[in-house]
């Protein structure tokens, strides 16, 4: 009132009190703040450094509030769980759960997953192959993800990659198990062209802990890596005009993408370029079987021009050399 412009006689008839009062409000400035109110009794507050103490005790664990209210229970408390739960609510911290590493020695591990980029009719998923150690790539497009697309896919891997690593970690798929723990525990019956493959070609095939994806984390990382940099700028380009990303569309671009992108930049985690590494693991991986390979890059992957929307000029105008740097 007073920094209105008010009168002191103004303001002490609205207050209802003396003008001295009013007065010696203005003259003392703590006398016009709120105090702090007094804490109020609370139930709880013989039990505040029992509870303090069992909550750091079990750290990074947490004990029930069922729990305490049975255990402070025992000692007197007449409360109920709702003013318990409100206490502890501040005092619960939501811990990180530790990321742990699992590295392997260079040429032992290789990991394989298919990823879904669209769903429904027109399909169109991803075959991806990381190696353990480099981190290096090897990624097939496809409709299908069968045991035969599985195969042929891991053949391409392996001569992409240049050698056969000692083992594959793979899903609990059909594709690569018929049934887990068959014959006993570690002993499953394998899918008989997986079987065949493995055999043929000098690697164990492994698989994940059923439900837990991150067993294979470093594949599963890189899907997300290659959706979010190769997938979506490629179909955001061809969908200006129109155009679909189809299954042969992506792999003719995708390995040019894997030798200059992919392959070459520093990895996040072992601050290291993939193709590098990669140097390491051929030196130790078995002799990949000679199989066909793709066409070396930077020359162009052949296509039957009837499998795509538009003549392959139409393309090419489109996904020129220069756009590569749209899918860094």
């Amino acid at each position: 009132m007073a920094r209105r412009g008010e009168a002191v006689r103004a303001i002490a008839r609205q207050l209802d009190c003396s003008r001295n009062t009013v007065r010696r409000y203005l003259r003392d400035e703590a006398a016009r703040r709120y105090g702090p109110r007094e804490p109020r009794a609370c139930k709880l507050d013989d039990y505040r450094i029992y509870l303090h103490e069992r909550v750091e005790q079990a750290r990074p664990r947490w004990i029930p509030a069922t729990v305490l209210l049975r255990e402070i229970g025992e000692r007197g408390y007449e409360g109920g769980i709702s003013q318990l739960k409100a206490w502890l609510a501040p005092l619960k911290r939501t811990e990180p759960e530790p990321v742990v590493r699992f590295e392997t020695p260079p040429g032992q591990q290789m990991q394989a997953d298919f990823t879904h980029v669209r769903r429904g009719r027109d399909p169109l998923i991803a075959l991806v192959a990381t190696m353990g150690y480099s981190r290096a790539t090897f990624v097939k497009f496809t409709g299908r993800e069968d045991a035969a697309t599985l195969c042929a896919g891991l053949r391409e891997a392996f001569d992409y990659f240049g050698g056969v690593p000692e083992h594959v970690l793979f899903d609990n798929t059909k594709a690569v198990v018929i049934e887990r723990d068959a014959y006993g525990p570690g002993l499953h019956r394998w899918n008989d062209e997986m079987k065949a493959l493995a055999e043929t070609c000098g690697f164990t095939p492994r698989l994940c802990r059923p439900y837990r994806a991150k067993t294979k984390g470093k594949v599963e990382r890189f899907n997300s890596y290659l959706k979010g940099s190769f997938v979506v700028p490629l179909a955001a380009t061809l969908e200006t005009s129109g155009l679909r990303l189809e299954v042969n569309l992506a792999n003719a671009h995708v390995r040019r993408w894997l030798d200059e992108i992919a392959n070459e930049r520093v990895h996040g985690t072992t601050q290291a370029v993939p193709a590098v590494r990669l140097a390491e693991e051929r030196a130790v991986m078995l002799p990949a079987p000679a199989l066909m390979a793709l066409a070396a890059i930077p020359q162009r992957v052949a296509m039957p021009l009837e499998s795509l929307q538009h003549p392959l000029a139409v393309y090419d105008a489109l996904l020129c050399p220069e756009l590569l740097e749209v899918f860094a």
